[in-house]
């Protein structure tokens, strides 16, 4: 956009509500969300104003795949963490979400997130980009079963760590530290003995090349984009940022904190997901 056109749009821009002119003034929206959408669920986010980490970066993909030791520990992890994240509920930002769609309003809600509140609030064209935590694949016969269902097992295989609690990390992980996960146990895929992992894009793990050839098909039909409770901090969802400005489409933001797009974008708002959507409620 040249500045003295991305100039005369932060004027129009900061003459009402900022992001409600923006929404106000597209029929497309491509809605990109992240961690900091589900902070009042109860689901804690990665980074802080800055865009660090606020506690040890998630295990990798190669990490959890080679060595045993690393799937007992994230497993043992997760076993407490699921209880939280299991259980969340969507906030009103996830139901403000909802909301533009139902007006017809938003194109595609693209999401980083893995907890499905997007769903539970009523949004129904959403992608979900890093895979479902409520989902366990198989890594040798990618047959897919549910969480609760190997959650369950999780305890019957190991019902002294019941007694466990711990303070909730992001993704249904959690801060147990100083234990020993040696003799955890972690059961193999019921139908071909393989290695089961959470169906999520690990860091270091490739999202699905049809997932984002989907989302990409969906931002060339926008006519904006909308990001809520994310830093981009990731590329895998930054991408589609990039993309944006290649074509020419304003970009609007919702976060608390630095991004790593500011200076992409046309305007950002630095308020909880939940305030800044309000009036769609």
């Amino acid at each position: 956009m040249a500045k003295a056109a991305r100039r005369d749009y932060l004027r129009r821009m900061a003459e009402a509500n900022p992001i409600e002119a923006f929404i106000d003034r597209h029929r497309r929206l491509f809605v990109l969300t992240g961690a900091g959408c589900s902070v009042n669920s109860g689901i804690p986010d990665y980074r802080n104003a800055d865009g660090a980490w606020k506690r040890s970066p998630p295990v990798t993909f190669q990490a959890f795949m080679a060595q045993q030791a690393t799937r007992r520990r994230y497993w043992a992890r997760s076993l407490i963490g699921w209880r939280r994240i299991g259980r969340a509920k969507p906030n009103d930002a996830h139901r403000a979400l909802a909301r533009l769609e139902a007006l017809g309003k938003s194109e595609i809600l693209l999401t980083q997130n893995v907890d499905r509140l997007h769903q539970a609030a009523g949004s129904a064209a959403v992608i979900d980009l890093h895979g479902r935590i409520d989902q366990v694949r198989c890594m040798g016969c990618d047959r897919i079963s549910p969480r609760t269902q190997f959650q369950d097992a999780l305890e019957r295989l190991n019902p002294e760590w019941l007694a466990f609690e711990a303070a909730v990390a992001p993704d249904g992980d959690a801060d147990l530290d100083g234990v020993d996960f040696a003799d955890f146990a972690v059961p193999a895929c019921a139908h071909c003995g393989g290695l089961l992992k959470p169906d999520v894009v690990f860091f270091g793990e490739n999202v699905p090349r049809p997932r984002v050839e989907a989302a990409m098909r969906h931002l060339e039909d926008a006519d904006g984009v909308l990001v809520v409770g994310s830093s981009l901090m990731v590329y895998s969802g930054f991408r589609f940022v990039e993309a944006a400005a290649r074509a020419g489409l304003p970009v609007a933001a919702i976060n608390l904190g630095r991004t790593r797009a500011d200076h992409l974008l046309a305007l950002k708002a630095e308020q909880p997901c939940d305030v800044a959507l309000a009036f769609l409620l």
